[in-house]
């Protein structure tokens, strides 16, 4: 049954939290999972979060900490000492400590450091701090049980029990050379079966799939995702193992991606979230805000120059202006939101130009069928055949130009490294809003002659 947070609940903590009632407290979360009681702590006040992680123990708030949201955990760390923080991380698996002591500042992380007792945590943390972010190099963890290919059968099974204590999971095992290169792994049912003075090398698979430490955090996802992969091991230039990547962090790098791309297909400019700062959102949204303040004006000022020329004999394109705006901008982000959630995922392959055609023949057969009800209600609704005929095939054209920009730019900015994320919003409307005004009054100022 699943857990559930009730205000009775809550009244309750904190009322053991208020009578400092240790024991009681302790048995409540006894047979909490890590993660609930990381939404607990987002419930309940700052100073009686602090209380619960300082009571509880090092092996399960390691594990609530990994859970709860960035701000909090940053509002937490910075009330624990460094004596404190290194306890924690003790009990962390060397990617999740490196993560929880990068998100301080450079003093402490040097404090803390120092307070490690592992030196060699110590100095795992060390290695994966130098690492560029979005790195395989920062998301990896050092643990990983890996043999030498000389080593025997029984010899390898000794070996690795030590090995398997600091992984939590254990999804392969590596095989490396006398000088720690990448040669191949091994299935433990294959260690199992084998006979106990086989050479691992006679029983180890050579095929083996594997990420350079400075490659990008989104190919691997899309390796791990394409080879339905649970953990991926990660060397270095020359070809020696350094560590691992395992699901749970591919997990995490496709949320944040997943969240990034939301927020700018929003036309938001930097990662935000509902509870920063007045300041913080206004830098976040006021330059697609002012884009699309830019954008308009831009539409005011066409229409100016076909006021005239439409005022007294065609007045009613103008009533239908907002519609054929709104159409531009829905098509064109329709197109540009199908390209970027195939770039994201691989899916998107072949040339250009076949992409272009596809989508506007794709357009012109939805922009015909809209097209053709317009039509018949501008005729039924105005009485005048050539005012609807400007209309509707104004329409079609618009839809088929805004398709194929929605298209384009995604796949343009892809190919000069600039996420196409970016082209799903405000970028995408304004200017097909732009470009469909202006379509809209030059193919209508032709069609009825004026």
């Amino acid at each position: 049954m699943a857990f559930e947070i009730t205000s009775l609940f809550l009244e309750n903590l904190s009322a053991l939290i208020n009578s400092k009632n240790d024991l009681e407290i302790t048995k409540l979360f006894n047979e909490v999972h890590y993660a609930d009681i990381a939404e607990v702590l987002d419930e309940v006040s700052f100073d009686e979060a602090i209380y619960i992680i300082k009571l509880l123990d090092s092996e399960k708030t390691s594990e609530i900490l990994t859970e709860l949201e960035d701000d909090i955990r940053e509002k937490i760390l910075e009330n624990l000492s460094a004596k404190e923080i290194a306890e924690e991380v003790e009990e962390m698996d060397s990617d999740d400590a490196a993560d929880i002591i990068g998100e301080l500042s450079d003093e402490r992380q040097t404090k803390v450091i120092n307070a490690l007792e592992d030196d060699e945590l110590a100095a795992d943390i060390k290695e994966l701090l130098s690492y560029d972010e979005e790195t395989a190099g920062a998301l990896m963890a050092k643990e990983l049980v890996k043999v030498y290919e000389t080593w025997t059968v029984a010899g390898c099974m000794r070996r690795i029990r030590g090995q398997a204590k600091d992984v939590t999971r254990v999804h392969s095992i590596y095989v490396v050379d006398k000088e720690d290169k990448l040669v191949g792994r091994l299935s433990l049912k294959d260690l199992i079966i084998a006979k106990s003075d086989q050479k691992i090398a006679e029983i180890s698979k050579s095929k083996v799939d594997y990420v350079n430490v400075n490659e990008d955090d989104e190919e691997i996802a899309k390796i791990m995702a394409k080879y339905d992969l649970e953990a991926i091991p990660v060397v270095d230039d020359n070809n020696v193992l350094v560590g691992r990547i395992t699901i749970d962090d591919i997990v995490d790098v496709l949320k944040e991606e997943a969240e990034r791309d939301y927020q700018m297909a929003a036309g938001l400019t930097q990662d935000v979230d509902s509870d920063d700062s007045i300041l913080q959102l206004t830098r976040a949204r006021l330059p697609w805000l002012f884009l699309g303040l830019v954008g308009g004006i831009g539409a005011f000022l066409i229409m100016s120059i076909f006021e005239h020329s439409f005022k007294e004999s065609a007045f009613v394109l103008f009533l239908f202006t907002p519609l054929v705006a709104a159409m531009a901008g829905n098509v064109g982000v329709q197109s540009s939101a199908i390209i970027v959630q195939g770039l994201a995922n691989d899916d998107v392959k072949g040339s250009i130009n076949k992409r272009l055609i596809k989508e506007m023949f794709l357009a012109a057969l939805n922009g015909i069928i809209l097209a053709l009800f317009l039509l018949l209600f501008v005729w039924v609704y105005e009485g005048q055949i050539l005012t609807a005929l400007a209309i509707s095939v104004s329409l079609v054209a618009v839809i088929i130009v805004a398709g194929l920009i929605g298209t384009f730019v995604p796949l343009f900015l892809n190919k000069r490294g600039i996420d196409p994320a970016i082209a799903t919003g405000p970028f995408i409307t304004t200017s097909n809003d732009i470009f469909g005004i202006l379509i809209y009054f030059l193919i209508a100022k032709m069609i009825l002659g004026i």
